[in-house]
């Protein structure tokens, strides 16, 4: 794919003048598609519904499925929601800049497009320099899913964005990899009960440490109110098997690949492709490897690719979510 211009960025002092061109084509209505400490998101103007519309069109997304609005500062929230309680503050002087997305009353200047018509907007402030220049630079919140076809691996380089859907954006931002490489955590705020509705980048533990005990959403809905919550999401086009750990074997004369936490004792060979998260069993390491190593594995021409467990505390619960959810109904 051809895509109508590709900027290399410094990911942690990016030109201005890189910026401000790329705010330029944001300004205009038109698509860019950059890093973020997660994933590299695919941003238009939060408020311009039909630029908007286009980032539904090229991810061929549902429009049920709401996008996350990021912003520079935390007194831009006001501008798109018309409730910040205590506890949001609270989250947001301990973990913004960073992945967490809070879940909060929308006000009236944010279009029903981004938010798939509910009275509700999730809202992130990323701590990606270039993400922050660019949103500054804009003067706008930035609507911005995953660069990447809805329901596929979310991509973590620009390679990976040029991939999938290169063509369609107007200009891509090569920021490098991205240094967590799982989506942010997503909390709902406006019930009386702190709500997680997705695992991410952020620690479920280190959320209950500001806030206490958060309530876990455990039910799939045909109508999320965040992104990433339908049941089969984040999926290579291989077919993937989740198991209980690595001394399974798969089936002579299967095309199979292999997807493991740590290093293993046990002979892989009848694996074609091997992908290892860390070598050293650090979770941080293993979620920003994921999305790369799955995609590897997507296009080695494989029949299945078979993964191994994680322990689902700290990021492990985020990268267990995505594995699961990338083995939809096969799990």
């Amino acid at each position: 794919m051809v895509v109508m211009k590709v900027i290399k960025v410094d990911s942690e002092n990016p030109r201005i003048e890189d910026i401000r061109f790329a705010a330029d084509i944001v300004k205009d209505g038109g698509i860019v598609a950059f890093p973020t400490e997660t994933v590299y998101g695919l941003g238009a103007d939060a408020l311009d519904p039909v630029a908007v519309a286009r980032v539904f069109e090229i991810k061929k997304r549902p429009s049920f499925d709401p996008l996350i609005v990021h912003i520079d500062s935390i007194c831009a929230i006001d501008e798109i929601s018309s409730s910040f309680d205590k506890r949001a503050n609270i989250l947001a002087e301990a973990f913004w800049p960073g992945p967490l997305t809070m879940v909060l009353p929308k006000s009236e200047i944010v279009p029903d497009i981004v938010t798939s018509g509910l009275d509700t907007v999730a809202v992130r402030m990323p701590s990606h320099p270039v993400a922050k220049e660019l949103i500054t630079e804009t003067g706008r919140p930035i609507a911005a899913p995953s660069a990447n076809p809805f329901g596929y691996i979310s991509p973590t380089t620009a390679e990976h964005v040029i991939e999938q859907i290169g063509g369609e954006v107007d200009l891509i931002l090569d920021g490098g990899n991205c240094p967590i490489g799982v989506e942010s955590t997503v909390l709902d705020l406006t019930g009386d009960e702190v709500t997680l509705l997705r695992p991410g980048g952020l620690s479920l533990e280190e959320i209950e440490s500001m806030v206490g005990d958060v309530k876990i959403l455990k039910a799939e809905s045909e109508r999320p109110h965040s992104p990433g919550q339908l049941p089969s999401h984040y999926a290579p086009r291989t077919p993937v098997r989740i198991l209980e750990d690595d001394s399974f074997e798969p089936e002579p004369g299967q095309k199979a690949g292999l997807l493991a936490f740590t290093p293993s004792e046990e002979d892989l060979t009848a694996y074609l492709q091997v992908e290892i998260l860390s070598s050293t069993g650090d979770l941080r390491e293993a979620a920003a490897n994921l999305f790369s190593s799955l995609h590897k594995l997507d296009r080695a021409d494989l029949d299945v690719i078979y993964v191994v467990a994680l322990p689902e505390a700290g990021l492990g619960r985020a990268i267990m979510d995505r594995l699961l959810r990338a083995a939809g109904s096969n799990r």
